[in-house]
């Protein structure tokens, strides 16, 4: 199991989202997801997300707050533990990274997008400043099989309908 750091940056109302179309065998090509990447050795959850950030955009971290933790399990990819983090401050110039195409979406345009399907259930709760979660997510292949919110298993039969309405139990 390895472990990586996901931030949404946040300014009015829009998040910096990164449309992943530029690598090669890149596991979520096609997606949109924030900006992050796997902890170097020794490295913090907070240490991971600001020294991604700034890598990837060139802005320093001065606010932030993590939000939780997503576990990942599947048949096609080793199991990860991604800490995400919200931020609504920072400073720099940013630049363009070659993990994707980034821009900034507002945060109610933001399910609209190609996404993973756990992406449409920690969303929300990020959205709404759901204070800190876990949440696990299986998948088959692409598809999410199973997702368990502290500790509850989530209906997924529904789960489009109630991600997209915001209606995500805590």
């Amino acid at each position: 199991m390895y472990s990586t750091s996901l931030c949404y940056l946040e300014s009015d109302g829009k998040w910096l989202m990164l449309h992943r179309v530029t690598k090669k065998n890149d596991i979520n090509e096609g997606k949109y997801v924030g900006v992050g990447g796997k902890f170097l050795e020794g490295e913090s959850p907070e240490e991971c997300a600001a020294r991604e950030v700034f890598e990837e955009t060139g802005y320093t971290l001065t606010h932030y707050r993590y939000a939780g933790i997503v576990t990942f399990v599947s048949d096609r990819y080793e199991a990860e533990h991604m800490h995400l983090f919200l931020a609504d401050g920072f400073t720099g110039e940013y630049h363009d990274t070659e993990e994707g195409i980034s821009s900034w979406v507002p945060k109610e345009e933001v399910l609209k997008l190609p996404l993973w399907e756990g992406d449409r259930i920690f969303l929300p709760l990020l959205q709404r400043n759901i204070p800190f979660f876990s949440l696990k997510l299986c998948y088959e292949g692409d598809a999410l099989t199973a997702a368990k919110l502290n500790g509850s298993p989530l209906p997924l039969r529904t789960r489009q309908k109630e991600t997209e309405a915001g209606e995500i139990p805590v």
